[in-house]
């Protein structure tokens, strides 16, 4: 059909894109494949929010460092506005404030802050008098990733001459031949993002991870009365499931007291996050489900369960629900991400863990040195 190429990428999501760009960087002339005609999995039905602080300690927090600094590079030539920067970590109990203590302590707190009351106050729309603390964190930027995907895929044909076969299914890959529904593309190396279908291209070595998929619910508030200036706002039930703190020793009396007075919560899944955009309305979510072939169904008394956290945390009326709906990503019992190398010339690469917008910029830098040298 066309090339050949020196890199061709299957699947035009954030992790696909990043590897695009990471060897077009390289002056390596690059075609990505993707049987959609637009952007349309996980990488478009999340918050767009790149979050450091958190991440597990050690390789996946200096991944999320290196691709924040890569978004921040991009996202003015690519015309992605960065809607928000930092995150407001607040601790509703005594409990999650000495998570965040112990956290602000450590090596992933540098440059973050525990805020006394009176900062905390300054905040409007927050029920601040009746938290325990909070810490900020600088590190943080969120684009809405609606509109940041699409961006960023016209600023890699345009600046960087990547090729993009939309509508196009990929039925065999093995460099330096693939098989697509259009005919024959040629590549020297291949690179297979396949999000979480596990079943299309190389199942067998897929099988090997013991992989799943995760639901979860979204939701988009109209515009409510809310500090401008404030950053996205993550609460306790993020303590103790963002690795970087539930891996502290501090985090287990807040486990303990969670399962006791919101069990209903962790049972699916459920924290909260809540980002804003540039129209005033808010992102809300989100809950977590696990399943190799998880229904399409959302029940309503989850989005509740996933209200009840943002009214214990945001002051005034709830705000109207503009719009929901649900995403599913791959997801590993043992691995954050897996990259795997059937041949010298082809690597399969998946995030395993929802955190896709965090880190695939980094990952796609290494997987690139990989096959190209460092």
């Amino acid at each position: 059909m066309s090339g050949p190429y020196d890199l061709a990428v299957v699947g035009a999501g954030i992790c696909g894109l990043a590897h695009a760009l990471a060897a077009a960087r390289r002056g390596k002339r690059v075609v990505v494949i993707d049987r959609d005609a637009a952007a349309n999995g996980a990488s478009i039905r999340n918050f767009g929010f790149v979050t450091v602080t958190g991440q597990q300690a050690g390789k996946s927090w200096r991944r999320a460092m290196r691709s924040r600094d890569v978004w921040a590079e991009v996202a003015p030539l690519a015309g992605i506005e960065v809607v928000q920067r930092g995150l407001l970590m607040i601790a509703r109990r005594p409990e999650a404030l000495d998570v965040l203590e112990a956290f602000a302590g450590a090596e992933m707190g540098r440059d973050c802050r525990l805020l006394a009351r009176h900062e905390i106050a300054a905040y409007e729309g927050l029920r601040a008098g009746e938290f325990a603390g909070a810490l900020h964190s600088p590190h943080e930027l969120r684009v809405e990733s609606r509109d940041a995907i699409p961006r960023l895929a016209a600023w890699l044909a345009q600046a960087h001459g990547v090729t993009f076969l939309r509508e196009t299914a990929v039925r065999a890959a093995a460099p330096p031949r693939l098989e697509t529904s259009r005919g024959v593309v040629e590549a020297e190396a291949v690179v297979v993002c396949p999000g979480d279908d596990f079943h299309s291209l190389h199942a067998d070595r897929l099988a090997a991870y013991g992989l799943t998929r995760c639901k979860l619910h979204m939701l988009r508030l109209t515009p409510a009365a809310y500090d401008p200036g404030l950053p996205v706002v993550m609460s306790d039930l993020g303590l103790v499931r963002y690795l970087g703190y539930a891996e502290l020793a501090e985090a287990r009396p807040l486990r303990a007291r969670l399962e006791a007075e919101q069990g209903a919560q962790l049972e699916h899944g459920v924290h909260l996050i809540v980002a804003r955009s540039a129209d005033g309305s808010l992102v809300v979510g989100d809950s977590h489900h696990y399943g190799p072939t998880p229904d399409p169904f959302a029940p309503s008394f989850v989005d509740d369960l996933i209200l009840e956290e943002y009214a214990a945390v945001f002051a005034g009326a709830l705000p109207l629900v503009a719009s929901r709906w649900t995403g599913t990503y791959a997801s590993a019992p043992d691995r954050l991400m897996l990259r795997d190398a059937p041949s010298p010339a082809l690597r399969i690469v998946l995030i395993t863990s929802g955190t896709g917008a965090s880190t695939s910029f980094a990952i796609a830098e290494e997987t690139i040195a990989e096959l190209y040298g460092s």
